[in-house]
């Protein structure tokens, strides 16, 4: 099994879509104003948008895009106007991880992990 796509809800798709393609991934779908897909600079993954009129409340998705450069990376974002949560950041569980919001309210999650991500020292 592998996990081909995400889907997340938008009031706004469009504005949606300036933010994701900031971070850097590609479209490949687009039905705008109704739905978009994406497809990440590495791997196969792929990342889609579906036009909705109302969020739901306490939606609680958080998203990871992984970055062996993150701190460039979340520097060269900050340039072009994106605005962080919390900086890059060593975590207890060997990540590095950095905190923002899509204009949906989604967190958004850019990390890097490296080998930890899926070995990490406790795995079982």
């Amino acid at each position: 099994m592998n996990l081909n796509q995400i889907t997340i809800s938008s009031i706004d798709v469009e504005k949606a879509v300036e933010f994701y393609k900031i971070l850097g991934l590609h479209l490949i779908v687009d039905a705008l104003p109704k739905y978009v897909r994406f497809e990440c600079p590495d791997g196969d993954a792929t990342f889609s948008i579906e036009k909705v009129d109302k969020l739901k409340k306490q939606q609680s998705v958080a998203i990871y895009f992984e970055e062996e450069n993150l701190d460039v990376w979340v520097a060269d974002l900050q340039k072009k106007g994106l605005v962080f949560n919390k900086l890059p950041e060593d975590k207890p569980w060997l990540w590095r991880e950095a905190y923002l919001q899509d204009p949906d309210g989604n967190t958004i999650i850019l990390y890097y992990a490296g080998k930890n991500r899926k070995n990490p020292p406790w795995r079982i």
